[in-house]
């Protein structure tokens, strides 16, 4: 997928309307508390200062549901770009109407000026077309840098493409670049590691990778159905009921799928999830009644390990356990490790893996952190995204 970008096309002194994902998390005294997504279209944003374009950037915050919230204002994050930047972003206390337009109005080459909260408007997530139209008032370029929200259809990353030139920035094609490649044409052996808590959100994925990869290592609480569908107990381990079937379907076909499928053989288990509780190791088969299995056991770690170690490429998305709560980090932490020192290419696929590699330290040492959750499952599993969908595609 070859889509037109910012360097494709005149910038020069434009008014530039940035689609970013600045959905970042903040304190209850309003301060960016992880700066990754921002820090992440840093490269986009300065090639268009660089320009003297007019920047007007444009994020989604939380969850308002077209709802104005006091605590999902936009205003600290514009704090965190300007710290970033060294230089002012200007704010509006609103989307679209009077005061945004004048604000656009007043913005000389090299301005930045950061809407409100998208979602605020209760078009956004409706493709509302009057709302696009609106936002295409403010400008003369469209530019998608929000792969996070590439598999939705909103007014400010599809509505707005029926009215100006829609082109990818720099995250975008770096995205594209990477998640591209993984899927379309792997260095080999390929390794997709697969956790977090639900196999509903990672059927597609995992049965694309059965055919696509060398290796399918599953683990996280995701791994759990997994072993229910082999008929082990699981004492008090969360695992999907209504998942059981498809889960054993999927292990009926590992026989005869190209990957490898490995889930765990040794679990770590406790009687209370909680920072520094007492564990102990036992095999998969075996969990007692009234614990529940949080991490991997070493065993599987080392099976894991190995797989990775005859790698030219991992692919990973989800925590292998409850890494929030250590010790039970210690098979995301060792196999973060491995994969790091491994030499292989190695492409994260954002969400809460991201966030447990920066907390391990670890995050410099991978080839790409995603900045797309849902949306690096929707690609992988090969659905349209509607955000990528609606950039111009490039000249062959």
């Amino acid at each position: 997928m070859s889509k037109l970008t910012v360097k494709d096309v005149p910038v020069e002194g434009k008014r530039v309307f940035l689609r970013v994902d600045f959905n970042v998390p903040l304190s209850p005294e309003g301060k960016v508390l992880d700066d990754f997504k921002i820090r992440a279209s840093l490269p986009t944003i300065n090639y268009l200062l660089e320009k003297n374009a007019r920047l007007i950037l444009a994020s989604h915050l939380g969850r308002p549901k077209g709802k104005v919230v006091e605590d999902l204002r936009m205003a600290p994050v514009a704090g965190e770009l300007s710290r970033l930047l060294g230089r002012e972003v200007l704010t509006v206390r609103e989307v679209v109407g009077a005061e945004a337009e004048k604000a656009v109005q007043s913005l000389s080459p090299g301005g930045v000026l950061l809407l409100e909260n998208l979602r605020f408007e209760p078009g956004e997530e409706k493709n509302d077309p009057a709302l696009a139209e609106a936002f295409s008032r403010m400008a003369d370029l469209f530019v998608n840098d929000a792969f996070g929200t590439a598999h939705r259809a909103h007014a400010s990353n599809c509505g707005i493409s029926s009215f100006l030139p829609a082109v990818a920035g720099l995250l975008m094609d770096r995205e594209l670049l990477y998640l591209s490649k993984s899927r379309e044409n792997p260095e080999r052996p390929l390794t997709a590691i697969l956790g977090g808590k639900k196999v509903a959100d990672k059927i597609g994925v995992i049965r694309f990778f059965m055919e696509q990869a060398d290796y399918l290592l599953l683990g996280g609480a995701m791994a759990n159905t997994f072993l229910r569908a082999r008929g082990f107990s699981l004492g008090n381990s969360l695992y999907e009921e209504d998942k059981l079937a498809v889960a054993e379907e999927i292990l009926q076909g590992a026989d005869s799928s190209r990957a490898k499928i490995i889930i765990p053989v040794d679990v770590t288990v406790t009687e209370e999830l909680r920072r520094g509780a007492p564990f102990k190791v036992v095999k998969a088969e075996e969990i007692p009644e009234g614990w529940s299995a949080v991490d991997l056991g070493p065993e599987t770690i080392k099976i894991f390990k190995d797989a990775i170690a005859a790698s030219k490429m991992v692919i990973w998305n989800g925590p292998l356990g409850a890494y929030e709560f250590p010790p039970f980090n210690r098979g995301t932490q060792e196999v973060a490790e491995a994969v790091a020192n491994s030499g292989a290419q190695s492409i994260i696929g954002g969400g809460d893996i991201v966030a447990a590699l920066q907390d391990l330290g670890l995050a410099e040492k991978f080839t790409h952190l995603s900045t797309g959750g849902g949306a690096v499952l929707e690609y992988w599993e090969g659905k349209v995204l509607p955000g990528l969908d609606a950039l111009r595609e490039k000249a062959n």
